[in-house]
This record gives C-alpha cells, sequence and structure tokens, in this order.
C-alpha cells in the first residue's frame, strides 16, 4: 500500500492515536492523507461535496458510527477498503477496538482480510421538474417532523403501485446495516447484511397495523407528503437534511456503489450483534 486514508473522531483521545498511528505508517513509508471528522449535527446537503483522492489503498476511521457514516459520505462512491477503529462504546459498523490498531493495521497491510459488501440507497429528491438532492447513503433515509408539527401523511409508492399513507410521526427507510440503527430503535426488525432487502420502518404510527415492512432490493420507493405538511424533515444518515414540504417527491432506490467493509479474521457479525444487544453469550 502506497497511500491510505485516516478519519478521525473531532476528540483528544482519538486524536491522539491518530497521530501514533500516522508515524507508524509514515514509517513503513506510506503516505497518509488524513481528515477530522465534522462537529456532531445536522448539515444541509450539498450536491458538491469535497471527495475523498481516488487513489486510497484502504481508509481507516477512527471513531464511533456517527464518524464512520460521515468517513462513508467522504468516500461517496469510490471503492476504497474501509475500517472502523471504535473508541469507547461498542459499535455496529466498527470493526475491532482501538487497542486492537497497530495489529489490524498489520492483518490489512498483510492482504489478511475479506471484504464484505453492504448496500447502500441511491435516493433523490425532486422538487417540481428540479432534482434538487441526488445522494447515497449507508444506514437509511429518515422523514421525521418537528416538535410542533402535526402527525406526518407520508404516500408511500411500490415501482409506482400506491401502498399506504403512512399518519405517523415519521418513516425510515433503512438497509440491512441500518437495521441496527434508528429502525431497530422504532420497532424494525435486525437484518442481516447480506440479506437483499430494504426496510420501511413507520416511527410511532398512527394506525397499530402499520407495522415494518421488508421489500426486495430491486423495487424502488417513492414517499410524498400530504399538502399542509410543515415543519418536516428528511435526513441523510443522520448527517445531512433538508426541510421537505408536499412539492418534494423523494426516490429510492439500491444504490449501484456498494461499501467494501474490510472484515478481519476471527470476526463475527453475530458476536458484534448479540454484544451490543446484551443477548445471551454476549459481552461489550
Amino acid at each position: 500500500m502506497e497511500k491510505v486514508g485516516l478519519f478521525v473522531k473531532k476528540d483528544r483521545k482519538a486524536a491522539k492515536q491518530a497521530d501514533a498511528f500516522e508515524t507508524w505508517l509514515k514509517n513503513k513509508k506510506i503516505e497518509v492523507v488524513r481528515r477530522e471528522s465534522s462537529p456532531p449535527g445536522i448539515h444541509s446537503p450539498a450536491n458538491n461535496k469535497i471527495a475523498a483522492p481516488d487513489d486510497l489503498s484502504c481508509l481507516f476511521v477512527l471513531g464511533g458510527d456517527g464518524t464512520f457514516l460521515s468517513a462513508v459520505r467522504w468516500i461517496g462512491d469510490l471503492h476504497i477498503p474501509v475500517l472502523g477503529i471504535k473508541f469507547g462504546e461498542i459499535g455496529f459498523l466498527a470493526e475491532t477496538a482501538a487497542k486492537n490498531l497497530i495489529s489490524a493495521a498489520e492483518k490489512i497491510l498483510n492482504n489478511d482480510f475479506t471484504i464484505s459488501r453492504r448496500m447502500r440507497l441511491a435516493v433523490q429528491v425532486v422538487r417540481g421538474d428540479e432534482t434538487i438532492v441526488q445522494d447515497t447513503v449507508l444506514n437509511d433515509i429518515v422523514i421525521n417532523r418537528g416538535a410542533l408539527a402535526r402527525l406526518a401523511n407520508i404516500e408511500t409508492y411500490i415501482n409506482d403501485h400506491y401502498l399506504t399513507t403512512f399518519r405517523a410521526d415519521g418513516l425510515i427507510v433503512a438497509t440491512p446495516t441500518g437495521s441496527t440503527a434508528y429502525s431497530l430503535g422504532a420497532g424494525g426488525p435486525v437484518i442481516h447484511p447480506d440479506v437483499p432487502g430494504i426496510i420501511i420502518t413507520p416511527i410511532c404510527p398512527f394506525t397499530l397495523t402499520n407495522r415494518p415492512l421488508i421489500i426486495p432490493d430491486s423495487i424502488t420507493i417513492r414517499l410524498k407528503l400530504e399538502k399542509k405538511a410543515t415543519d418536516i424533515m428528511l435526513t441523510f444518515d443522520g448527517q445531512e437534511g433538508l426541510e421537505i414540504t408536499h412539492r418534494d417527491t423523494i426516490m429510492v432506490r439500491k444504490g449501484p456503489h456498494p461499501l467494501n467493509m474490510i472484515t478481519l479474521p476471527g470476526q463475527h457479525y453475530f458476536d458484534v450483534l448479540k454484544a451490543k444487544l446484551r443477548w445471551s453469550g454476549g459481552r461489550v
């Protein structure tokens, strides 16, 4: 490897370890491109994002799941292998702990790893005849009402066939990777990353029979607010967002560029799952 990326949480502990790791890499004659994550908060989506260099051999992410999602948005559609290094509490997107950073890096430099391809969603927001946002998400998009807004009425179409109008606090459209994020908290199912599906999860639906729905990943979802909707926000991976109205149409489909997540020897998805959810046999 000649050049690697280093995406670091805005945190003193993470920055200190990143400094030492950067020195270690440079001593091995490896060029390092380093970037610090933005402060927490929802930012307005920009169609002209600053993209990562396309010649990175891999990307190390030092931080939690929020930092990992920011890093994935930084590399965009590039097929750069990504490894998450967790700081603090265990995260679903981190492959190993901070104390194992050097040993994990040695495995990667020796090509002792495999790639797990995680589906992403391509999202398009159309206002009138104009596409105002085109984006890609790893976890989910969320339509959410503000604190003082009424219930959101969200017309939902599957391949242009009307499904229902969700009357709820909001709606989550998630990938299998995102099934363990906001969707899980809203009552959605846990889906293994290799299962080819998209999850639609209503948030606190007015009608209790509106349950989470898993659909094939070959389907296109079209969402539209009913008239008089106000104070409704659409967010992308919890990182960026914009206010939407009944004039906007949201199109969601499987993205053409999956994320290449690095899996190290001896690491298993179900071990992380049972540890995070504190199932029998799991340890944090």
